[in-house]
């Protein structure tokens, strides 16, 4: 028989008991009973002081008993049983960083959204637990190329600004149809450049300067997105928009046509080419040359094919006509060198162009037609007050045998333009300047017939002189083996023909121009619908191009595919047209979104527990997807439960199983 207390110690100890002070010895609910009537006296009990007996209560009396076999729940007090006071065999729990039966994953503790549910019955969607008793590892990569976790896009990379942040966020005005490929525009129209647009003033019209494709539209800047765009100002000195160049002046010849074009190099005689300038030569390091530095057209800013586009070289003017800038200037009819003088004057200009592409004048006082150097320097540059200068175009239509010519028996460009006709009825007084780059193969011819001067050049060096004022007058030059000579050509090099013409007296004016083999090349690019690479210009290009779903048409547009807003089976599970809801709508892929009650524990938005029901249960999961009554949520669930301390930890009076923890 187990030796008894002294009865003076058991008052003492139930006393302590009565106030709370001795929960150690008392259990988490010390079961205080005064001597149970009609009990049985336990052992060694007597009337005055009944201890408690094994497994039984209190002994009859008056006394105090300490019942040390009732079951009630540990304390609050973290000391009550620690160290090896307390049994270290609690039994298989959640939370004990073992896999136990049942159990899917165990991280050391009973807290969902870390990967391991609560109740460790389920691995949180988007995690891995490799390891029992440590940390579960998220599984999403932002820029591992697949949408999972919260990200809306993952194009396999973290750049910025390509339509996916470096959180595989959707950047405003993209779209990232396909998992690991490159974003694109959402939508032309739509206040955002982004992709391959080079604009967006939010709308699809054409002549407002953004094109419906969103690209610029010739003489035109836009440089903020969804606001109106603005005529651009050649001759600002400021290039901008789709302008090549612009040095602020009318002069043909410098670099820059007053177009702002830019132009062939030529002021050694023999011409440079650069790539925009709209001559393709064997000798450039060109692949293509479409008279533009926009790259997305076929044709790059450094003028190589670009990638999915195929280039032809065709004659510059598309082979039926030729397009050449002209710089007029109208004179009033009071200039020294106007309306005074007839009759022709052969020898006016030196044989060779100035330092700056214009003629020179040759004597060094007067000529039966003119008056001197002053005045006439004044006839093919800007000069305020003397002249006022008007840019247009010279079309040139292809004759037989394959020529190019403009002939105009009644040539008055500036009627009602300039200083006006001054009472006449036509405008007689302006100067005219063209210019036109060739590359030299041999043969090539140019005939002129007109009124007044004349004079053409080649390579700078006088090659047609009809000076003076006359009738009409025909000239012309063929640049054979010696010519080519004289001049100082070689075939295949590049080289500018210019013509300077002056109308300077009343009743008539003709201007006729015939260029025979001067053709040059520049480049047509169109993309390759089928040959699997995507252009700018293209929807799609797959390669395979039959309009099944995912695929694309004919025609490189979009067939049926995921985000069009229609559900297609058996591909899509949902399309709303966006497909940005991973969770609680249509996610990126056309798949159903995570949500409450698909048996998945998405963690990341919220969700505790997923037991596929959520019909709530001690150790199951309510509705909403929050945990329901469980062991660790600190309330005490009979009778499942002995104790429940609000953790999951053993060796602390209630164990992580929620069972009363003992002596050792």
């Amino acid at each position: 028989m187990r030796q008894q207390p002294a009865p003076t110690l058991l008052l003492a100890l139930g006393a302590l008991c009565l106030a709370g002070l001795v929960p150690s010895s008392c259990g988490g609910d010390p079961d205080v009973t005064k001597a149970g009537t009609g009990g049985s006296t336990g052992t060694g009990g007597d009337a005055s002081a009944g201890t408690g007996g094994t497994g039984g209560a209190g002994g009859s009396g008056g006394g105090i008993a300490i019942d040390s076999s009732a079951g009630g729940s540990a304390g609050s007090d973290p000391d009550a049983c620690g160290g090896d006071a307390c049994s270290a065999d609690a039994g298989p729990a959640c939370g004990d960083g073992a896999i136990d039966p049942g159990e899917k994953c165990d991280d050391g503790n009973g807290v969902s959204g870390d990967g391991c549910a609560a109740n460790c019955d389920a691995i949180e969607n988007d995690f891995a637990c490799p390891t029992p008793g440590q940390a579960c590892v998220s599984t999403v990569k932002c820029s591992d190329g697949k949408i999972t976790g919260k990200e809306t896009c993952d194009d396999g990379n973290t750049t910025v600004g390509d339509g996916c942040d470096p959180s595989c966020a959707l950047e405003k005005g993209w779209k990232c149809p396909t998992p690991g490929a490159a974003c694109e525009a959402a939508a032309c129209g739509d206040g955002l450049v982004a992709g391959t647009e080079k604009c967006d003033d939010k709308n699809q019209a054409a002549g407002d300067g953004c094109d419906p494709s969103c690209k610029l539209e010739k003489g035109w800047k836009c440089t903020t997105p969804g606001q109106a765009c603005e005529k651009t100002v050649c001759g600002d000195a400021k290039p901008e928009g789709t302008e090549q160049c612009d040095d602020g002046n009318n002069d043909l010849g410098d670099g820059c046509t007053p177009f702002c074009v830019k132009e062939p190099n030529c002021s050694t005689g023999e011409c440079a080419s650069t790539c925009g300038d709209g001559l393709k030569l064997p000798s450039d390091n060109e692949q293509c040359e479409d008279g533009n530095t926009t790259g997305g057209d076929g044709c790059s800013a450094t003028c190589q094919i670009e990638t999915g586009f195929k280039c032809t070289d065709t004659p510059s003017g598309g082979g039926t006509q030729l397009v050449l800038p002209i710089v007029l200037r109208d004179f009033k009819t009071s200039h020294p060198d106007f309306e005074d003088f007839l009759g022709v004057d052969l020898g006016i200009v030196a044989s060779t162009l100035k330092a700056n592409g214009k003629p020179q004048y040759k004597s060094a006082t007067t000529t039966p037609t003119t008056t001197g150097s002053t005045n006439f320097d004044q006839w093919y540059a800007d000069v305020a007050g003397i002249n006022q200068t008007i840019l247009q175009t010279l079309t040139l239509s292809q004759i037989a045998g394959g020529a190019y010519q403009y002939s105009n028996a009644n040539f008055f460009p500036l009627n009602g333009l300039g200083w006006g006709n001054e009472g006449n009825s036509q405008n007689f007084h302006f100067t005219s300047e063209v210019r036109y780059w060739f590359e030299y193969k041999g043969g090539e011819q140019l005939d002129f017939t007109g009124d007044d001067d004349v004079w053409v050049f080649v390579k700078k060096q006088l090659a047609v002189d009809l000076g003076g004022v006359h009738g009409a007058m025909s000239g012309g030059v063929t640049l054979d083996a010696a010519k080519a000579t004289q001049l100082g050509l070689t075939v295949g090099k590049v080289y500018e023909i210019v013509v300077f013409q002056a109308e300077r007296h009343t009743v008539q004016s003709n201007y006729k121009l015939t260029l025979s083999g001067f053709n040059s090349s520049t480049s047509s690019c169109q993309s390759v619908c089928g040959d699997g690479i995507k252009t700018p210009n293209e929807a799609c290009d797959d390669g395979k191009n039959d309009g099944s779903y995912g695929s694309c048409t004919s025609t490189c547009k979009q067939g049926p595919h995921c985000g069009d807003g229609s559900v297609q089976s058996p591909q899509e599970e949902c399309d709303d047209g966006v497909n940005l809801s991973p969770y609680g709508g249509c996610a990126p892929g056309c798949k159903k979104g995570g949500f409450c009650g698909d048996g998945v524990v998405d963690s990341l938005f919220g969700e505790a527990c997923d037991d596929g029901v959520n019909d709530g249960g001690y150790g199951e999961c309510d509705t909403g997807c929050k945990l329901g009554p469980r062991c660790g949520d600190g309330v005490k669930q009979s009778p499942q439960e002995e104790c429940d301390d609000g953790n999951k930890k053993s060796a602390d009076g209630c164990s992580a199983n929620c069972k009363t923890e003992g002596p050792a």
